[in-house]
């Protein structure tokens, strides 16, 4: 890590406070209400441990094997951190096993099937002593309905919910959307906040919504949004080598 490193993860992350700041001034919400959730896929273990050094401690990845030892070298790094991270992108039902020891939060359940797989295998933690309890996830819902982007269609959210809901090895703490390339902002976010009101409503636990990213945060912020995930505009371009 070179100091000239740090010094750019550092004015990118002042500069990323600010922005969820003011974008929650504009709104009469508190800056406390929108957590930062770092999306650090590709970038190496060392700009991690910068960024739980800079006062982050939740991370993003969506890669399974990638992740798993990216969770190694940063623990090597900083030992006495405890950092979160969530698994934020689509994962195969085979690759469960690989993130149930360490993941704090799957924001990706988009069917039965994963959730299932996702219960058994946290289950099995629990029962090896890697895990403490439930494994938390996030439903993630489709604006628009299209399947090849993922996510569960609006006439499938609360039936899907009632699924996870009665899983005892996951807890359903909401939801996760991302909104379509191409399409209205302000719609697609407001689509969004309208299926989280009706999670919330069946499901009074439900409570987190994940949305927004580097290039639309201010919007879903305005839409009620709890959690942003944030990359680009944290990590830069940055890329690490395949492994």
């Amino acid at each position: 890590m070179t100091e000239e490193r740090r010094v750019e993860l550092a004015q990118r992350l002042e500069s990323l406070r600010e922005r969820i700041a003011a974008a929650c001034a504009a709104v009469g919400r508190h800056p406390d209400e929108v957590a930062l959730l770092a999306v650090t896929k590709t970038v190496p273990a060392e700009d991690v441990a910068t960024l739980l050094d800079l006062g982050l401690a939740t991370f993003g990845e969506n890669r399974a094997q990638e992740a798993a030892t990216k969770v190694t070298e940063v623990a090597k790094l900083r030992p006495d951190a405890l950092p979160r991270w969530h698994f934020v992108g689509g994962l195969q039902r085979n690759k469960v096993r690989v993130v149930a020891p360490w993941v704090t939060r799957v924001e990706s359940v988009d069917s039965v099937r994963l959730a299932d797989a996702l219960a058994t295998a946290a289950r099995r933690a629990v029962d090896d002593g890697t895990r403490d309890g439930p494994l938390p996830v996030l439903l993630q819902y489709s604006v628009d309905g299209d399947p090849k982007r993922g996510g569960v269609s609006d006439a499938g959210l609360l039936e899907l919910a009632d699924h996870v809901e009665g899983c005892p090895d996951l807890r359903l703490d909401g939801l996760m959307a991302v909104a379509p390339l191409g399409a209205d902002p302000d719609a697609a976010f407001a689509a969004i906040a309208d299926a989280a009101a009706r999670l919330r409503a069946a499901h009074p636990g439900a409570t987190e919504l994940s949305a927004g990213m580097s290039a639309d945060l201010d919007v879903a912020i305005r839409h009620g949004s709890t959690s942003v995930r944030v990359g680009t505009a944290l990590v830069g371009e940055r890329r690490i080598t395949s492994r």
